[in-house]
């Protein structure tokens, strides 16, 4: 269509479409960079971070920012806040315990089925037996040779002791791997499947007996460094433990998954 003075106008330029930004919380840009810094080597473990008011100073950031940081780097466990007069942040590097943690928060915060659970540990634990056959110590088989005592002298005695004694032992056979990684996780797994199972419906004389000969059965395969024993042997053993558990599940109709 024409105009009065005999010119046709142009057509409207589309109007440009923004989407909404993400901008990061100040108090996780803070976090980020000081677990940066320390994972860098920064700040050796031990070593106090600058005090509150000297880190708000530098960042100018907000008090409340500046503790909201070290509030997270707390929870993903990089340090330790101390109070009092000699209190402040002190840095902690990342161990097995930081593994466990963080993987446990998966499994809780996913509700990892028990299935789930199961076949990771048959995945994870026989390759730690293995390296454990590899990597062992004389105060490995120590460890383990004294919870093999204890586990079988503890066939009469509580559930709940029996039950913290056979943790040990397969934790002593992750640590006995010499893998922070690996120890890490079977860490996680051990806590989760545990709280996971009816024990009391499950755990009987005969899972006792039947647990106690393959600690020893596993440990003699560790103490002769036969890597291939010891995978097999740990496989049969969580692998029939694992059909067991998901036997009674089915069959009682326990609720036994997270």
């Amino acid at each position: 269509m024409a105009t009065s003075n005999g010119t046709t106008p142009s057509p409207e330029a589309p109007s440009a479409s923004l989407s909404p930004l993400q901008v990061p919380k100040a108090s996780d840009v803070l976090a980020d960079d000081l677990r940066e810094r320390i994972l860098r080597g920064d700040f050796p473990e031990g070593t106090s971070l600058p005090p509150e008011r000297e880190l708000v100073a530098q960042t100018a950031m907000s008090r409340t920012t500046v503790r909201e940081a070290l509030r997270i780097l707390e929870v993903q466990g990089l340090v330790t806040i101390r109070t009092g007069r000699s209190g402040g942040a002190f840095v902690r590097r990342p161990d097995s315990d930081s593994v466990a943690n963080s993987v446990e928060l998966l499994i809780r915060g996913r509700q990892i089925r028990l299935d789930d659970l199961l076949e990771t540990r048959e995945a994870i634990e026989p390759q730690c037996a293995g390296l454990a056959a590899l990597y062992r110590t004389d105060e490995d088989l120590k460890r383990l040779n004294e919870l093999n005592d204890q586990i079988e002298q503890a066939e009469g005695a509580s559930l709940a002791e029996f039950l913290q004694i056979n943790v040990d032992w397969h934790m002593a056979v992750a640590e006995a791997s010499h893998n922070e990684l690996l120890s890490g996780m079977m860490r996680a797994l051990s806590r989760a499947i545990y709280e996971a199972t009816d024990n009391q419906g499950f755990v009987d004389d005969a899972v006792r007996a039947t647990t106690v000969r393959a600690h020893r059965s596993v440990t003699r395969g560790i103490r002769e460094q036969d890597r291939d024993a010891a995978v097999r042997r740990m496989t049969r053993h969580v692998h029939s433990y694992a059909e067991a558990l998901l036997e009674v599940d089915e069959r009682t109709g326990i609720n036994v998954g997270l």
